[in-house]
């Protein structure tokens, strides 16, 4: 038994879908002299890309001679080949600019509780700026402690996070969003709601600590009050000052309509606060993530 041959074209590259698009051309205008217009070149560079062409597949494509061009068997075969894969690299082609065109799939993004207020707004109109580029793009967002957040991005489960940057994980790339300024808070009811030089008396009042990541400039406030309670998100700092039994911090924006009610007081200016949209460093290409970071990059 003769051993089985080996096949001759091991891959298929832009070299030979170049070679291919002339054999092509060659056969739709019936011979070398014809394809010399449409092609632009001259005929010895078509004879010279066939039998390289042929040299490649391993058999003859055509005979030309007295009695004129035609395909061989094996020619033929090839060019009905030939369209079938350029059918398929032009449907190719078509899905990519789709998928340009029309987004699809599913955005998970993981934010830190009580940002919605934030007159910055980039992560609600970089949403917005998303759904108008894709209106198919389903939305997903989980509010979670910052911590979840960073697991949940480098784990996959979730897409992009939006956390204060108090650390930088080797694993996470880091987009800056924008600052959030914080005060020194009491509601009413509280001893120093209604004083009028409480400055040194600040220090004496029990103090709401959170329970999650804090700058370092945060922390160094923090002590130097006693802790009265703690809570492990914003909300919960809100309803412990509510009671007028503590101070605690709170973001100015998230305060604004609670001083504007006469509910809370600011006492003193306290900290800065940046936020970013984080991604895993590893992330494999997502053309709605990819969309969504422009917009969050985009000015205004």
């Amino acid at each position: 038994m003769e051993p089985a041959k080996q096949p001759v074209l091991n891959q298929v590259s832009d070299f030979e879908l170049k070679l291919l698009k002339v054999f092509r051309t060659v056969a739709a205008c019936g011979g070398f002299s014809a394809a010399e217009v449409s092609l632009g070149i001259s005929r010895a560079a078509i004879s010279m890309q066939m039998a390289d062409l042929e040299s490649r597949l391993g058999f003859k494509l055509c005979q030309r001679g007295r009695a004129g061009f035609a395909l061989t068997d094996e020619g033929r075969r090839v060019l009905e080949a030939s369209d079938r894969l350029v059918g398929a690299l032009d449907h190719f082609k078509a899905e990519i600019n789709d998928l340009h065109q029309h987004l699809r799939g599913t955005l998970a993004i993981g934010i830190t509780d009580n940002l919605v207020s934030h007159p910055g707004m980039k992560i609600t109109h970089g949403l917005a700026a998303l759904k108008a580029r894709g209106p198919e793009v389903k939305i997903s967002i989980h509010m979670q402690p910052s911590n979840d957040i960073e697991i949940g991005v480098l784990d996959g489960r979730l897409n992009i996070g939006v956390v204060p940057r108090v650390r930088e994980l080797p694993g996470l790339d880091y987009l800056p969003l924008y600052e959030e300024a914080s005060s020194l808070y009491c509601g009413a009811g509280h001893p120093l709601f209604c004083a009028s030089d409480e400055a040194e008396k600040l220090t004496d009042h029990e103090v709401v600590v959170p329970s999650f990541a804090q700058p370092a400039e945060a922390q160094a406030l923090y002590r130097r009050h006693p802790q009265g309670a703690q809570a492990n998100d914003r909300e919960g700092i809100m309803f412990l000052l509510l009671t007028g039994c503590y101070l605690g911090y709170l973001p100015d924006h998230y305060a604004r309509p609670w001083v504007e009610l006469g509910r809370l007081r600011a006492l003193q200016p306290g900290f800065s606060t940046h936020f970013c949209a984080i991604t895993a460093r590893s992330r494999r290409a997502n053309l709605v993530l990819d969309t969504f970071l422009e917009t969050l990059s985009s000015p205004g």
